[in-house]
């Protein structure tokens, strides 16, 4: 499995085998959409190296700060941080990757974000969406619930909604981290809900990956309010 220097972050197995399954390496270029403060975009330049180039955008002008800082301590020069709110998405040039992971679950319309996404990835090129069904997670057998979020379960519906975004579904499938006691599954769940689970056995809630390819045969939907930043541009295989 690809090694991301993530092992704190209990769902990053999910995220190693979607980008193996993309056989992501040098010189590719990515956007981290969403990127908080920027863990998975510096693993991201890891992968890419210093041929490549990745942009952070995060709609929070302090994560952008936190991700300038991430990348220079990791050495990673081709971190780009960006301020942007997803569903206004302008890349200065396309891409071959578009990711997004716990987004679409916060943002009031997540197909018109994808469509975003859609919209600044070369032909044949990749969205990797990656979003939770919070309700299929338990506690001590009891459901959880996020209602802060306006699309908890949007995990649910993610192979629709990238589908409908006009892309080729390439692979989908979930994956739940689960413990029982100190640990960090016990960790994680505390700081989303500020409550110490003790011994309980936990199941997290099952994220679920999406991979969805841009083809020519398939263009996004029409939508007069997604632009990029310059004209289709070829998949650049390597």
């Amino acid at each position: 499995m690809t090694e991301l220097g993530l092992r704190n972050d209990v769902y990053r197995r999910p995220l190693a085998t979607a980008l193996e399954r993309l056989d992501l390496g040098e010189g590719w270029r990515c956007v981290d959409v969403g990127a908080g403060g920027g863990d998975v975009s510096v693993a991201l330049a890891q992968l890419t190296g210093r041929d490549g180039r990745v942009y952070a955008v995060d709609s929070d002008p302090f994560a952008r700060d936190e991700t300038a800082q991430a990348a220079a301590a990791a050495g990673e020069a081709q971190v780009i941080a960006l301020t942007q709110a997803a569903e206004d998405l302008v890349l200065p040039e396309r891409v071959e990757v578009a990711y997004c992971r716990f987004l679409l679950m916060h943002v009031i319309d997540p197909l018109r974000v994808l469509r975003r996404m859609v919209a600044v990835v070369t032909e044949g090129g990749f969205v990797v969406a990656q979003e939770p069904i919070t309700s299929a997670g338990r506690v001590a057998g009891t459901p959880l619930s996020m209602p802060d979020a306006r699309n908890p379960d949007v995990g649910a519906v993610l192979p629709a909604l990238v589908r409908d975004a006009g892309l080729e579904l390439v692979d989908a499938w979930a994956e739940a981290p689960a413990g029982a006691g100190p640990g960090p599954v016990a960790d994680y769940l505390e700081s989303l809900t500020e409550v110490d689970p003790g011994d309980d056995p936990i199941v997290l809630p099952p994220l679920v990956t999406v991979i969805g390819r841009r083809s020519a045969e398939r263009a996004p939907s029409a939508d007069p309010s997604v632009t990029s930043a310059d004209g289709p541009e070829p998949f650049r295989h390597r």
